[in-house]
């Protein structure tokens, strides 16, 4: 898979020390290698939820049939 700097990508599994569950929308801000990917993940109001460094198989690219859906953070 081809991840660039700016792609939009969906995570592929849960990572609760970073309050993310599988499914969340993150912007990838740098590409490492061709495997090590750092994306930030933010809230519906802009607010850095978490900046995670990821393998590319950790997401996907967000596709033309994906929908966008809104939770609420587990309270800490």
């Amino acid at each position: 898979m081809d991840i660039k700097i700016l792609d939009t990508v969906v995570l592929l599994k849960d990572l609760s020390s970073h309050g993310l569950k599988r499914g969340d929308i993150g912007a990838v801000v740098e590409v490492y290698s061709q495997k090590g990917i750092e994306v930030e993940f933010v809230t519906g109001s802009g607010s850095t939820q978490a900046l995670v460094t990821l393998n590319s198989e950790d997401v996907r690219p967000i596709g033309p049939v994906d929908i966008l859906a809104v939770r609420q953070l587990d309270a800490a």
